[in-house]
């Protein structure tokens, strides 16, 4: 299975429209950061989780070409933008694809994009919405993948977290139920929000994250979802053993 962090940004991604880099070094390639994605495939299955702003830049720069499912994290518009770009993938196949999110991130999705679901507009619909369930299969010919999904704090709103083949993906969060804890152990591979260094109201900040994977003690941590006010090298340089942070295009084979 080959895990590609296709986006590893906030959500206004890294630099700003502004052109503003914050305390990032703008000659460093691994501070340019998109909208928080990532891409799973095993074998002859592809999976996308959340469709951000720029997923037509970071498929093409990632040379993806299929995609058969996507996972939706939460509704917010740094996840779920680019949902429009899917539409090549159903002319190729004349199939729809399926799309899996809870119920509000499914309704309000439903809602925006209503021409992807019904058509209308000029245009036929691409996507098939499905609830997400606390355990769910996805497959392709032979290959399967399981995974478990559930709920984790994004502020005043949730966000679904996905655990698969001893990876987890928690992208956008700043807090995980006592129950669901032990979904996370033994890990692989930590893939976890790290927004800033100080405190945020909706997003793990430095010093939580490091705290969470000391907790859990997966073998590998990565941070994602990172701020302009923190620059790679100097991030990298201050982490513990077995914690790194992610830079676009990220690639694990696990």
């Amino acid at each position: 299975m080959k895990i590609t962090i296709l986006g590893s940004g906030s959500s206004l991604g890294s630099p700003w429209i502004t052109n503003y880099w914050g305390k990032c070094d703008k000659n460093n390639p691994k501070n340019i950061r998109t909208r928080c994605s990532a891409f799973i495939q095993e074998k002859d299955l592809s999976i996308l989780i959340d469709t951000s702003p720029d997923i037509k830049k970071q498929f093409l720069d990632n040379n993806i070409s299929n995609v058969d499912y996507v996972l939706y994290t939460h509704e917010h518009a740094d996840q779920t933008n680019g949902i429009f770009e899917l539409r090549p993938f159903y002319w190729f196949k004349r199939k729809k694809i399926n799309i899996y999110a809870e119920k509000k991130t499914l309704r309000l999705l439903m809602k925006r994009h209503d021409y992807c679901f019904y058509g209308g507009h000029g245009y036929v619909p691409i996507l098939k919405g499905n609830l997400i369930k606390k355990k769910l299969t996805l497959s392709k010919n032979k290959t399967k993948i399981n995974f478990v999904c559930f709920d984790v704090k994004h502020g005043e709103i949730n966000s679904t977290a996905y655990v698969f083949n001893k990876i987890a993906y928690l992208s956008d969060c700043n807090g995980v139920k006592n129950k669901d804890m032990s979904k996370l152990k033994d890990l692989k591979l930590l893939i976890i929000d790290c927004l800033k260094i100080n405190p945020h109201p909706t997003h793990f900040n430095l010093e939580q994250s490091i705290n969470l994977s000391k907790e859990l003690k997966p073998k590998k941590t990565i941070l994602t979802n990172l701020h302009t006010d923190l620059d790679y090298e100097i991030l990298k340089k201050s982490l513990p053993k077995g914690i790194v942070p992610a830079y676009d295009g990220m690639k694990f084979k696990v």
